[in-house]
């Protein structure tokens, strides 16, 4: 059996692709970002699904529409058994982590309804969306001096 490849998704809060020196702006150099650039994939025609950023990830984590999915506020839940990317990809035999900031929130209500204990394995999967969680920061305990 093959192994399956190694994928690195990088979403970006509120990030211009023109703030990128891959992408030719003369003063900020972004050469980590350069690096990984030249080596994978870049996307030249974007889209975005809706103008909040909570909604727009859920959409990309799950292919679909907002009005589909139905977190149209960022913090909104998706709804248990809703099926994204981290879910598509473990069926495949890798592993999905999520690290930093993604307004993922549980749908504690649906959890309960279904006696899905958030501490255990399959709940705290559940509650984060399809993917298990490395780090997460969601701006709520900056660090500070």
């Amino acid at each position: 059996m093959r192994k399956a490849k190694n994928i690195l998704f990088i979403m970006f809060d509120q990030l211009r692709w023109d703030y990128l020196s891959c992408y030719g702006h003369p003063h900020l150099h972004t050469p980590n970002i350069d690096r990984l650039a030249a080596r994978g994939m870049r996307f030249n025609r974007a889209f975005i699904q809706s103008p909040l950023c909570g909604p727009s990830r859920m959409s990309t984590y799950t292919g679909r529409y907002v009005n589909s999915h139905g977190a149209a506020w960022n913090n909104a839940p998706l709804k248990v058994g809703e099926r994204t990317m981290g879910d598509y990809l473990r069926d495949a035999g890798m592993d999905c982590w999520l690290v930093g900031k993604t307004h993922m929130a549980a749908d504690a209500e649906g959890m309960r309804r279904l006696g899905l204990a958030p501490d255990s394995v399959i709940g705290a999967r559940v509650a984060e969306c399809g993917f298990d969680v490395f780090e997460r920061d969601d701006g709520m305990r900056p660090q500070g001096p």
